[in-house]
C-alpha cells in the first residue's frame, strides 16, 4: 500500500530534483501522446527538443523567445516569493507595447538612436501603470489580485485592438489592423547580423543578476521573502505589507511592460493584434520551474521557448496543431505541481496488514428462573 508520509523537514534534494523529474514525466506522456496521434514518438521528441538547438539560427531564435519569458519571469518570482499573486503579467506585456509604439511612432526622420531609451522606458512606465491598478484596487478595497490582473488583461486586449483598428491604424497599410513600420532609428539594436537577438538578451542577464542581489542581498529583499512566507512574522518585525504589495507589483509590471517593449520595437517593429503572444502565462510556469529563483528562470525561460519552437516545427513537419505547444506547458506545470508534493511528503510502501479475528463474546448460558411459592393464608 502506498502512503504518504510528511517529512520532518522540506527535502533540498526533491527542491531541485522536482522540476527534473517532472520534465522526465513530461517527456513520457509526449511520447504516448505521439503514438496516439499516429505520429513516430521518436521523430516528435527530435522536433521539441533537438531541432530547436541544432543550428546557429535556432539558436539564436531560441535567445529571442527566451528573452521576454525571463524578463517577465523575474518579475513574476518577487511577486510570489512575496505572496502576492499577479496573474496578469500579459496584460502588463500589452500595455507595456502600447506605451512604447506610442513613443516610437513620434519619432521622424532625423531622430538619433537615443530614442531607443525612452522607447524601453515608456514600456517599463506602462507596465507598472498596469499594475498599479491592480495594487491599488487589492491596497483599498481589498479586491483579489488574481481576479483583478486576469481581468486586465482581456481589458489590455481590447484597448490594444481598439488603437490598431481605429486611431493607430496605418493608413498606408491595406486596410491591416497594424500601426506604421516603426523607423530603425527606434528599433532595438540587433547584436549579430543575420541573427534577430537584440540588446534585450543582454539587458535580461545583467537584469537576472540584479534581481540576485535585490533577493538575497538586501534588506528590501528580505522583507519581501518573509512577508511571503510568515506574513504574521512580517508584522510583528514592523515590515509594511503595503510597501511589500506595491514594490512586489510595479517591480513585476515593471519587466512584464520591458518584455513588451522589446517585443514591439524588436522582432515586430511595428504594434499589431498578435503583440499578445502568451508571454505573461507561460512565464508563470517558468518562475515555478525556476524556483523563484532569477538563475533558474534562465534554463527554465530556454526550455519554454524551445517548446515554443518545437511547436511552430511540429506544425510545419509533422502536421501537428500548434496547440501542441500548449499541451506540452501544460503537462510541465501539472507533473511539476505534482511533483512538489515530494518536497514535503515521502512515498512509504506498507504491506496491508491482516485484519486480526474479532474476538467472540462468550455463550451467556440462562439460568433458571426463580420459582415463587406463594401460600395462601389458612392452607
Amino acid at each position: 500500500m502506498v502512503k504518504l508520509e510528511a517529512r520532518p523537514e522540506a527535502s533540498k534534494f526533491m527542491s531541485i530534483a522536482s522540476p527534473l523529474l517532472a520534465l522526465a514525466i513530461t517527456v513520457v506522456i509526449g511520447t504516448i501522446l505521439f503514438v496516439a496521434l499516429g505520429k513516430d514518438p521518436m521523430r516528435g521528441l527530435q522536433v521539441f527538443f533537438i531541432e530547436p538547438v541544432k543550428s546557429l539560427y535556432v539558436l539564436s531564435e531560441l535567445a529571442m523567445k527566451a528573452t521576454p519569458l525571463l524578463l517577465i519571469a523575474l518579475g513574476l518570482s518577487v511577486c510570489f516569493r512575496s505572496n502576492v499573486w499577479n496573474i496578469g503579467a500579459e496584460g502588463q506585456f500589452i500595455v507595456g507595447a502600447i506605451f512604447a509604439s506610442g513613443v516610437a511612432m513620434q519619432a521622424g526622420p532625423d531622430t538619433g538612436r537615443w530614442i531607443v531609451v525612452p522607447v524601453l522606458l515608456a514600456g517599463v512606465l506602462g507596465g507598472m501603470v498596469w499594475a498599479g491598478i491592480v495594487a491599488l484596487l487589492r491596497d483599498r478595497f481589498n479586491a483579489s489580485e488574481i481576479l483583478v490582473s486576469l481581468m486586465m488583461v482581456y481589458i489590455a486586449d481590447m484597448v490594444l485592438s481598439y488603437l490598431v483598428y481605429g486611431p493607430w491604424k496605418d493608413p498606408a497599410g491595406y486596410n491591416f489592423p497594424q500601426t506604421i513600420t516603426f523607423l530603425k532609428s527606434t528599433q532595438v539594436p540587433r547584436l549579430f547580423d543575420g541573427s534577430r537577438v537584440n540588446l534585450g538578451l543582454p539587458i535580461a542577464l545583467v537584469l537576472v543578476a540584479v534581481f540576485w542581489v535585490l533577493l538575497f542581498r538586501t534588506y528590501a529583499g528580505f522583507q519581501l521573502q518573509v512577508g511571503g512566507l510568515a506574513p504574521a512574522a512580517a508584522r510583528y518585525a514592523g515590515f509594511s505589507s503595503r510597501r511589500a504589495l506595491w514594490m512586489a507589483l510595479l517591480l513585476s509590471g515593471g519587466m512584464a511592460g520591458l518584455a513588451g517593449a522589446l517585443e514591439a520595437a524588436g522582432p515586430l517593429g511595428q504594434l499589431t493584434p498578435h503583440v499578445p503572444a502568451g508571454y505573461g502565462f507561460a512565464a508563470i510556469i517558468v518562475a515555478f520551474v525556476g524556483r523563484l529563483h532569477p538563475v533558474g528562470a534562465i534554463f527554465s525561460a530556454v526550455l519554454m521557448s524551445m517548446f515554443y519552437i518545437g511547436g511552430e516545427l511540429a506544425q510545419s513537419r509533422l502536421g501537428l496543431p500548434k496547440s501542441l505547444t500548449g499541451v506540452f506547458q501544460g503537462l510541465l506545470l501539472f507533473t511539476l505541481l505534482a511533483c512538489d508534493t515530494l518536497i514535503h511528503y515521502r512515498i512509504r510502501w506498507k504491506a496491508a496488514q491482516p485484519q486480526a479475528a474479532k474476538p467472540t463474546a462468550p455463550a451467556i448460558t440462562p439460568t433458571p428462573a426463580a420459582t415463587t411459592v406463594t401460600t395462601g393464608k389458612g392452607a
